[in-house]
């Protein structure tokens, strides 16, 4: 990217998530604008000077100190318009990632930062990451209200990646390393009859017995009558101070006692008329406890994938990336073939909340000849390259993108790729990168709206195309080789073409009608890391 100096602009830049709070925050809803932020940052550099913030409260004070010394500032905030500050003195504009065919334009739960259309309206212009965000807020702010459509700018990241690695059809083999855990259909006892409860052994039915109350005889009965108005006659004596009357003695004795001697009517006449007694009480309740047998998620794991390799990464918590459709078609259409694997890299950091999404599913597909890896935890720079390097495909199905990163740079490193070309994938995915996958239009809601109400609508891909998809994928990596690498080239041009920083530099600089100047590019300000 050439480098140029432009009219002295300070791009402040604040995230929710940043360095340090990013390894605790994977699988939140907003945690993907720390990777915008991050990619958006060098080309911000080559225009002005660059303020990282790790708070929103630091931003006026920086402003007024930049002002005082005659330079313009400008506060970009990577979160969504009802969690961007409305009252800054700071010049104010929202990065949006948005993936709906319209933008809330009410208010709820008493918060007016709610309606998008006032937020939007006092900033007075927006940055997008597609199209298809500047649609949608157009059609509800007017087709001249300012939208800058500003792709992430990966294109240079992929540089090394591209240089040392060429995409193959077929894979050799490729190890890959985590600092976490890895589910192998090939190593898991998957079996639909795991799903049912497994009848107890005769030590456990043993171990049940002893832990079972006696029967309630007639001396048993005495035996409980006798404690609980003992325990009530010995409190009789003592000042009450407690919330809980002395009558729980007595209603102890009733429910542990006598109750299964009393037919329902006449438990339900007590009842009305001695409710301290005879009235049931509710019963907390206890949330389960998450799976025991979890594995150990400190240590480094490994293995090699190879054959024809598709690649999703995803959060399985996450209902818009429609993971079960990409799970379920990969296992039906590849049933009989041993050299198909998927490779599922999970951003969800807590591997309790979705351990059974992803045991269950496995269980009821199984037998199944293809092969199903999970990764779950952490891959470095080096292991990433190496899933890049190892992916024949990248699959998404979602029902809905607000741009959709690992798609973007599996295609910068020449992976040719199965996707839908709804909302923003529409910008750079057609037949030419990618096999496409049909979809339809659906009503949904707003995910940040409390109500639940339909406002919106998202995409509901086809299950018949994506199988489709992967079978005819599979054909052309196994007996067209030169048809997947033309495929191959057409996706790193196509990334070229959508997100180099150039292009992107020239955009910023128009917006916000910056000045080319001569000199060297200004200086990177760190107030906090990001």
């Amino acid at each position: 990217m050439a480098v140029s100096s432009w009219d002295a602009m300070n791009f402040i830049l604040y995230s929710d998530v940043n360095d340090s709070s990013i390894s605790q925050s994977l699988g939140r809803p907003e945690y993907s604008y720390f990777f915008v932020l991050k990619a958006y940052r060098p080309v911000l550099e080559s225009l002005g000077h660059v303020h990282v913030v790790s708070s929103t409260a630091e931003v006026d004070p920086l402003y007024r100190q930049l002002s005082a010394a005659g330079e313009d500032c400008l506060f970009l905030s990577f979160t969504p318009p009802q969690k961007t500050p409305n009252d800054l003195e700071c010049p104010t504009i929202c990065v949006v990632a948005w993936e709906f065919d319209s933008i809330p334009d009410e208010q709820w739960d008493n918060d007016p930062r709610q309606d998008w259309t006032q937020m939007l309206a006092r900033q007075g212009r927006v940055i997008t990451l597609s199209t298809h965000t500047a649609r949608a807020i157009r059609r509800t702010m007017g087709e001249d209200f300012p939208v800058l459509v500003l792709p992430t700018p990966l294109w240079e990241n992929f540089a090394a990646i591209r240089e040392q690695h060429s995409s193959a059809p077929v894979n050799a083999g490729v190890t890959l390393t985590v600092k976490g855990c890895i589910f192998d259909s090939r190593h898991l006892s998957l079996s639909p009859d795991n799903l049912l409860p497994k009848p107890p052994t005769p030590e456990q039915e043993a171990e049940l017995d002893a832990l079972r109350p006696p029967p309630l005889t007639l001396k048993r009965r005495y035996v409980i009558a006798r404690h609980y108005l003992r325990l009530w006659a010995l409190d009789l004596g003592r000042k009450e101070v407690e919330p809980v009357p002395r009558v729980r003695f007595l209603r102890n004795w009733y429910w542990e006692g006598i109750r299964d001697l009393l037919s329902d009517n006449v438990h339900d006449w007590l009842g009305q008329r001695l409710p301290d007694i005879a009235a049931p009480q509710a019963v907390p309740v206890v949330p389960e406890p998450p799976p025991r047998d979890l594995p150990d998620t400190s240590s480094l794991v490994e293995t090699v994938v190879d054959g024809v390799v598709y690649v999703a990464v995803l959060n399985p918590t996450d209902g818009r990336k429609n993971w079960l459709q990409i799970l379920t078609a990969f296992c039906w259409a590849f049933r009989d073939n041993p050299d198909a694997t998927l490779v599922l890299k999970i951003t969800q950091r807590d591997l309790a909340s979705c351990y059974g999404h992803l045991m269950t599913p496995l269980a009821q597909l199984a037998p199944f000849a293809c092969r199903v890896v999970m990764v779950h935890g952490y891959l470095d720079d080096q292991q990433y390259a190496k899933l890049y390097n190892a992916a024949s495909f990248y699959v998404n199905a979602s029902h809905c993108e607000g741009l959709c990163l690992p798609l973007m740079e599996f295609m910068a490193c020449g992976k040719p790729v199965i996707a839908p070309d709804h909302t923003a994938m529409q910008d750079y995915i057609d037949d030419s990168v990618a096999f496409v996958v049909k979809s339809s239009e659906e009503p949904t809601t707003w995910p940040q709206d409390t109500r639940i109400l339909f406002r919106t609508r998202r995409h509901r891909p086809d299950w018949g195309s994506l199988k489709s998809a992967y079978e005819n994928s599979y054909r052309m990596a196994k007996t067209q080789p030169q048809e997947y690498r033309r495929m191959s080239v057409a996706a790193v041009e196509r990334m070229h073409e959508y997100c180099a920083s150039p292009e992107l530099q020239q955009r910023i600089a128009d917006f916000f009608e910056l000045a080319p100047q001569a000199g060297n590019a200004a200086p990177v300000m760190d107030n906090a890391s990001c």
